[in-house]
């Protein structure tokens, strides 16, 4: 039997999540013979296409909650997990009636989703996770922005930062596929020396230190928020801790871009502000005014590719409140 598994792509801990579970999966289910994966992005419009489900079993990670009767397992930690109050009534309806309380889980208050599947593995089923510490551990990190400092971020001297550059940024969408089944079976150290990873590498910098000159030049800072508009450089993606990079007496960041399917707003909290959290705005409730959604501290919402008005329009609004703020 198959268990294709679904998850964020373009995004560290969609992959180590991916990861993680299979191997989850494979030493405490032990139900599929075989696995295979399948990335999902945020995007305007349907998020699932039913025909993507297999006949066995279907499984989602890192991602937002389908009602679908095909979907066997599903974790996730983000405040916006449910597309629609239906789909949270379904989830609740499982839960209460017990069909879906070992199968289905949802807790906002983890870091990442990594450690949400390796807690429940290890607590519900006996998984054995201490082979697993270092992606764990990064998997927080990187999820949750806890690094040093925005130079830390953005100069990326670790190899999970190198990683995750190559998982956000790259085009080749079969790199995550690739790299899905190493990260739960070598350090990441060893994963980032694989030759694939490697021919990657010089590019991705290339592209990653001429993005940081981009938002440079188009970033301006007023109010406390940063406002970048870089529609006009389609981009797959950026270092999201570039702006703080740059001005880091800044609390807030947004950001306009465009990749080859959607136009991206991109809300971030300075992970290094002075400010205390009950001074912050809840950006996953904001984001979610416009269909979009994520964390607290970073949200985001996308828009098709013939809606750069109303992203442009949305930017506005936003920034107004954070200014505001």
């Amino acid at each position: 039997m198959n268990c294709r598994i679904f998850y964020h792509d373009k995004c560290f801990d969609g992959a180590c999540s991916a990861s993680l579970f299979t191997r989850f999966h494979r030493e405490c289910i032990r139900t599929a013979d075989t696995f295979s994966y399948h990335g999902l992005v945020h995007r305007a419009g349907t998020l699932f296409d039913e025909r993507d489900f297999v006949d066995g079993e279907n499984a989602i990670v890192d991602f937002k909650y389908s009602a679908s009767p095909q979907v066997t397992w599903w974790f996730d930690h983000h405040q916006s997990a449910f597309l629609t109050p239906e789909d949270q009534k379904d989830f609740e309806a499982g839960q209460a009636d017990g069909s879906q309380r070992m199968r289905k889980f949802f807790n906002p208050n983890y870091v990442s989703c990594t450690s949400l599947i390796a807690d429940t593995g290890r607590i519900d089923f006996g998984f054995d996770t201490a082979p697993l510490n270092e992606l764990i551990k990064w998997a927080d990190i990187v999820d949750g922005a806890r690094y040093k400092s925005a130079k830390a971020a953005v100069e990326m001297a670790e190899p999970a930062m190198k990683l995750t550059m190559a998982i956000e940024s790259s085009a080749d969408n079969n790199l995550v596929p690739r790299l899905i089944p190493l990260l739960t079976e070598m350090s990441l150290q060893h994963v980032l020396d694989q030759g694939f990873v490697q021919e990657l590498l010089g590019p991705l910098m290339d592209r990653h230190w001429a993005a940081l000159e981009l938002i440079k030049q188009r970033a301006t800072v007023d109010h406390g928020v940063i406002t970048f508009d870089i529609t006009d450089q389609p981009t797959e993606g950026y270092n999201k801790f570039i702006p703080y990079y740059l001005h880091p007496e800044a609390t807030y960041n947004v950001g306009l871009s465009k990749s080859s399917f959607r136009v991206k707003v991109s809300v971030g909290t300075n992970p290094w502000t002075k400010l205390p959290a009950s001074k912050l705005a809840n950006l996953a409730v904001i984001c979610e005014r416009y269909g979009g959604g994520g964390h607290a501290r970073v949200g985001a919402i996308s828009f098709s590719p013939d809606r750069e008005d109303d992203a442009r329009k949305a930017v506005g609004e936003i920034v107004a409140e954070l200014r505001r703020a």
